[in-house]
């Protein structure tokens, strides 16, 4: 097949903050040609706190700004993004997107309990898509939700290693979920893979933790090829990386990726 120049163009990524970088760094692992530009919106984070209208106009708004940069497919690397604004972004605009939905299905599979637990943010568990995520499991499947409150804050500070406060912040959340019989863990927000260790600390090994980085990255994947707009095998990706705000967290998580085992095939 021969390539055009849309080919080569970026895949663009938006979160209203670091949390997005769980997605980016899955799909750079399974597309290691691909470029991409990652734009944190950092001045409006957290979006779970946030009304639907404003996350929906802070969504065109990082769509727009994308475009303008000559993205070929964006990624709405935010589940409470994805639930508030992909329908109209899908409407309004001719590229491409992938969403981010709360990974239930495989966590149905999974648990032995039959009792699922449901990490999120508010904007999330209020959202269309999780309901319709939600609906269609067999009927003696559970699901418990709780929305986390404080787990994007702290990730955004930088506070992912598994301290006294972080531990108190995530075991507040977490130990309600375990007392009523949860064996799964949805980590509904891509910002919570960054506190994985605390996480682990608090529910012992025998807790499954589910996120759905891997699955959008292959679900780009095939869209790409779908589209036929992916990079040429030998393209050398560049990896550019904005933000709205503050982006003192953003770096210091960029510069904690291994670059090399993380575009590994």
């Amino acid at each position: 097949m021969e390539n055009t120049a849309a080919d080569s163009a970026p895949i663009g990524f938006f979160d209203s903050g670091v949390g997005g970088l769980t997605i980016w760094q899955a799909a750079t692992k399974v597309l290691p040609n691909e470029s991409t530009i990652y734009l944190a919106d950092t001045a409006n984070c957290p979006y779970g706190t946030k009304d639907d209208d404003f996350i929906l106009q802070r969504s065109i708004a990082n769509t727009e700004w994308l475009i303008k940069q000559g993205c070929k497919l964006i990624v709405i690397a935010c589940n409470t993004a994805t639930a508030a604004a992909i329908t109209t972004l899908r409407k309004q605009f001719d590229v491409p997107f992938v969403g981010i939905e709360p990974a239930i299905k495989p966590a149905a599979k999974a648990t032995k309990s039959k009792i699922i637990g449901v990490l999120a943010t508010a904007g999330t568990l209020r959202g269309k898509h999780f309901a319709a995520t939600s609906q269609g499991l067999p009927n003696d499947i559970k699901i418990i939700v709780q929305e986390a409150i404080g787990w994007v804050e702290t990730v955004e500070r930088g506070e992912t290693a598994p301290d006294k406060q972080t531990l108190d912040i995530v075991s507040r959340h977490i130990e309600p979920l375990l007392k009523q019989g949860a064996d799964t863990l949805v980590l509904g927000c891509t910002h919570f893979p960054f506190l994985e260790e605390a996480i682990k600390k608090v529910t012992g090994p025998n807790i499954q933790l589910f996120n759905p980085a891997d699955a959008v990255a292959r679900q780009i994947a095939t869209l790409l090829k779908t589209r036929k707009l992916q990079s040429p095998v030998t393209s050398t990706p560049s990896y550019r990386f904005e933000s709205t705000g503050d982006a003192t967290t953003l770096k210091m998580l960029i510069s904690s990726l291994d670059f090399r085992k993380n575009l590994q095939s």
